[in-house]
């Protein structure tokens, strides 16, 4: 693994309880449409940039400093959209986050008690949806997942292992 990508992963596997058998069921990244204003950002520093060559010479910098300070921006959201994980195990949900400081937020699958997917109108022609997980504790980091792509799939693969562990009793046909 090159350093680049060992930076800019969130190390998913080492949060695992393999002694006790944990095993990743999903692992969902954010939808592309949260990389949107980082690449329209990028694309500004990059207009910037073309302006440089035909600034004048006392404020030709102005325009270089901005367009790496813009830059410099688009990729700390890239990055941090990037670094931003919501894990589906088949104990478990947790949440990684953060690029220099990671925060990990956990909920056992016992202790959900309800999901709410919310589609707004955009989120369903472009498929994605936002998770509002609700527990007995209604602090958590867990509550609210944005921007989650194909948002009924992973629903149905929450409750798939909800209902294959047990907890909320059995079928009734």
């Amino acid at each position: 693994m090159g350093l680049l990508a060992a930076l800019t992963d969130p190390h998913i596997r080492r949060h695992l309880l393999r002694d006790e058998g944990e095993v990743i069921v999903d692992e969902v990244r954010h939808h592309w449409i949260v990389f949107v204003l980082p690449v329209l950002e990028a694309l500004v520093a990059v207009a910037l940039l073309l302006v440089v060559p035909f600034a004048r010479v006392d404020t030709g910098w102005l325009p270089l400093v901005a367009s790496f300070l813009i830059a410099c921006h688009a990729g700390w959201r890239a990055l941090r959209e990037h670094m931003d994980r919501f894990v589906i195990t088949n104990m478990r949900v947790f949440r990684v986050n953060g690029v220099f400081s990671q925060q990990l937020a956990t909920m056992p699958l016992s202790r959900i008690l309800d999901i709410t997917v919310k589609k707004p109108v955009h989120g369903r022609l472009l498929g994605y949806g936002h998770f509002v997980f609700e527990s007995a504790a209604q602090e958590q980091g867990l509550r609210d997942i944005r921007f989650v792509g194909r948002p009924d799939d992973r629903d149905l693969a929450i409750q798939r292992v909800v209902q294959r562990s047990g907890l909320r009793g059995p079928r009734v046909s």
